[in-house]
């Protein structure tokens, strides 16, 4: 883990640190090949363009899988946890590892 991203977990709440570091784990796995990069304060992966971002608030984590992420897998995401742009992963709840595995993989497929 690059030291920014290690500032920014550090930075975080401590009850964000498990999802922080399960999806950073996930989206290393699916595409090791991506630069870790800050953009927009948030950690971000990076092949030839933005893959996608995440970041922690009070309660959730936010993944930031850009919009063509997010409509590709809609009917897979609880309504009332994404908009155009976001979805949003509760602290008190278990992360999706197997949708974030699938968005990943879209996005990477459309990165490279």
């Amino acid at each position: 883990m690059s030291p920014e991203f290690q500032e920014l977990l550090q930075k975080s709440p401590e009850i964000a640190h498990p999802h922080f570091l399960k999806m950073y784990e996930i989206i290393k796995s699916v595409c090791p090949e991506a630069n870790e990069v800050i953009s927009y304060g948030m950690p971000t992966f990076r092949l030839r363009t933005n893959l996608c971002y995440f970041t922690t608030h009070k309660n959730h984590l936010g993944f930031y899988p850009t919009g063509s992420g997010i409509e590709a897998f809609k009917e897979q995401i609880p309504p009332d946890k994404f908009s155009k742009g976001t979805i949003q992963f509760p602290f008190n709840q278990p992360l999706p590892e197997e949708l974030i595995t699938q968005i990943v993989k879209f996005r990477a497929e459309a990165c490279r």
